[in-house]
Formats: C-alpha cells, structure tokens, sequence
C-alpha cells in the first residue's frame, strides 16, 4: 500500500505546475534575433508546452515557463529573453487585457505540420520561405506535384508555394532562357511527370494540383505563398476549361479570345484581370505591378495595417513585427493592383499612394490563405542565377517576421475574427 502511495504522489508531483516564472522573449527593437526566436517557440510547442503569443505587446512578444532547458537553448540559438517572476507575468496579461489597449494574448497550443511545395531538381534561384525555416530551425518537408495528387497534403497543416507556375507555361522564362539547360531540365521533367500521372499536358497537371491545394484550404488548411505562386495560382484556376498556352509551351494553340472567359468565381483573390496575351512577356497578367509601377527604390515600401488585436486577432497575428512600414522587394510578381483584388479580401500591407497591395489574406472553406507578393525581403531585385540570402546577415528583417509569423498561425487557438 505505501508503495502504492509513494507512486501516486510521484505522478501529482510530476504533473504540478514546474515553474511558476515565466520566460519572456520580447520582439521589439531589444531583441537580437527576431527570425530565431519563432524557432524557439516552435520548439517549445514541440514540447508540448502552450505559449502565450503577446499580440502587439512588445512587438508581438512569447511567454511561456522558465525552465533552463529552455534559457540554454536560447542561448545557443542567440535569442535574447528575460525571466520574469508569476506576478510579473499576471501583470502583464493583465495590462495587455485592459479593452483600451490594443493587445491581447493568443495561446498557441498545436505544432503544426509543415511543408513547402517545390520541384526535387535544383532551380537557380532560392526560396525565402525555405531559407526562413532553415535558419529559424523549423522541420519541414518537401512535397510536389505527384505527392499532392496522391494526396498527402493531407498530413500537413501548412502549405508553402513560392515562385511557382500553376498556368503550365514554365515561368514564361521562354524568351531570356530557352536555351538553358536548367529551362530545358525543367520542361523535360514536367512533361514525363505529367505524362506519369496521367495527363496530355503540364498545364492539366498544374490545374489538378491547383484544385487540390483548393480542397486541402477548403478542409481546414494554411496556405501561404509568394511570389508568382500567388497569381498563377488564381489564374490556374480561373482558366479551368480553356487553354491560354501557346505553343512553346504545349505544342498547340491557345483557346479564342481566352481572356473573355476566366471564371473569376473560382479564385481565392483576384478578379477581373486580363492575361498576357504574349507569349514572350515576363508578365502572367495585370494583377502584378512590376512593369506597370513607377516607384522609386529609395521609396520603395509598404504599410503594415494596424488591426484591432482584440476584434481582429487573425490579421493581427499575421502582421506582428517591430516596424510597421517596410522596404519594399521586387520578384516576378512583385505586388498587386488593388483594382483586382477581391471586395472580401483582407489587406494586411500596401502601398497606398501606388495603389499596390502586397501583403493580403482571406478565408476559403474552414482553411486560410495568405499571399505575399515579392521573391525575397532582403534581396531587392533577386535575379536567375543569383546566391542565396545569407539570414545570418538579416536576423531582424522585418520582411522574413511576416513569413514566420504564417509558419506559427496555425498553431493558435483560434478567435473569430470580428469586423
């Protein structure tokens, strides 16, 4: 019997409280290194230990239990943190819940899964999303086209597309790079895995794994992607039906004045916008600004909005940062014409005086999605064939914040949002 009771006091010490000080890891201007601090939450929740995210608080500061497991790991990793008393932490809370302050606390509880969608062969040109959850040290695996028409996008809670083409004509690289090898490589291998799976064409691929993506938002999932991920994609979906290939790309002709009949219906963004009708354009279409804008690069930015964390705490979420007003950074789609973009659309950054969204979000289904135009925040003008950014050299760009805070929204205990 004593030993019976022994046990049982062994498991209620074990599942008391351990700590009752509270680490606390601000995101403002004193942090050290903004991009490895969502690793260490991402590793805390890995733990299975709830964080409380402190929106607008310091930056959008973490605060979770003191243990000096956690105090050496951030050490390691560079992270600067403080360690604040029970009381100090319940005053806080406190102060942050006061319904004059625009703060609040959102607990995040589930570490979600993640993985980015990109070819197996090597591209010359880097990926900020995956250089992101590299530096940051956050798991993540790659997936692509035959991988999602089997349907394993159902293991995952968040879904990466960077610079990506769903409309089946290769990045419109056709014109500068058609004598690549790397352009030819990436040709020859779409059209075996098309042919592979099932499909006359690249484009009828890219459409079935477009739909798929749509399905896997619809059921509950994260999407994020930047870059020409972002109006490929709608377009993919809106020319369901029509061809809008030219023979370059496919080997026929394209459907008869395609651009009178893109089912707008079927996007997640855009509307009434027009295709490029040249074949050798760099350009998709006019939802993107970049051959069309006349901002100057020293003028280059654009506004974070300021949501109400306490009525609009998804928003909010994704736009946690120490800067409100960022450079701006070009990439094939650089940023959006606002005249395109969808009435229900949230838009989280712009550049008003141009006209241009950059940073939007909307719901589909039980799922988010959440497009950010530009290929890399701390390379202006990424070019084909240039190395990737360094991040150790950027540890608090505020640009790669945005990124992060996507990665760690699905793992939050969800508020409706209110206006």
């Amino acid at each position: 019997m004593k030993r019976i009771i022994s046990l049982l006091l062994l498991v209620l010490l074990m599942h008391r409280p351990a700590y009752s000080a509270q680490i606390l890891i601000p995101m403002d201007d004193t942090q050290t290194n903004h991009l490895k601090a969502y690793g260490i939450a991402y590793w805390v929740l890995q733990g299975g230990i709830e964080i409380n995210w402190l929106l607008n608080y310091r930056g959008g500061s973490f605060m979770f239990p003191q243990s000096q497991r956690f105090e050496t790991e951030m050490k390691l990793r560079g992270v600067s943190y403080t360690v604040v008393s029970e009381a100090q932490a319940g005053q806080i809370v406190n102060e942050i819940l006061d319904p004059q302050v625009n703060e609040d606390v959102v607990k995040l509880e589930k570490v979600p899964k993640i993985c980015v969608y990109s070819p197996k062969d090597k591209r010359p040109w880097d990926d900020a999303v995956t250089l992101a959850l590299t530096y940051a040290e956050i798991p993540y695996d790659v997936i692509y086209d035959e991988e999602i028409l089997q349907g394993k996008l159902n293991l995952y809670d968040w879904l990466h597309l960077h610079h990506e083409d769903f409309t089946g004509q290769y990045g419109k690289f056709y014109a500068m790079y058609r004598n690549a090898p790397w352009y030819q490589e990436q040709q020859r291998s779409m059209e075996s895995m098309a042919h592979k799976l099932g499909f006359a064409k690249v484009s009828q691929m890219k459409l079935a794994v477009a739909k798929s993506i749509k399905e896997f938002v619809a059921g509950g999932g994260f999407l994020f992607t930047m870059c020409s991920g972002t109006d490929t994609y709608d377009i993919a979906l809106s020319a369901e039906g029509l061809d809008i290939c030219e023979s370059m790309y496919d080997g026929d002709g394209t459907t008869p004045d395609y651009n009178s009949k893109l089912d707008y219906s079927k996007t997640f963004a855009f509307r009434d916008y027009k295709l490029s009708t040249n074949p050798l354009e760099y350009r998709f279409s006019n939802i993107d600004v970049t051959t069309t804008r006349r901002v100057p690069r020293d003028e280059d930015v654009f506004t974070l909005f300021d949501f109400s964390a306490k009525w609009d705490p998804v928003p909010t979420m994704l736009c946690q940062n120490h800067m409100q007003v960022i450079k701006g950074f070009m990439g094939q789609t650089t940023a959006f014409n606002k005249n395109m973009i969808k009435p229900d659309v949230v838009i989280m950054g712009e550049n008003k005086a141009a006209n241009e969204a950059k940073y939007i979000h909307g719901d589909f289904g039980k799922g988010t999605w959440t497009f950010y135009g530009g290929h890399d925040p701390e390379d202006y003008q990424h070019l084909v064939g240039d190395p990737p950014t360094d991040l150790n050299l950027h540890p608090n760009s505020p640009g790669y914040r945005l990124i992060l805070n996507n990665v760690l929204f699905p793992a939050a205990k969800k508020k409706k949002q209110k206006t």
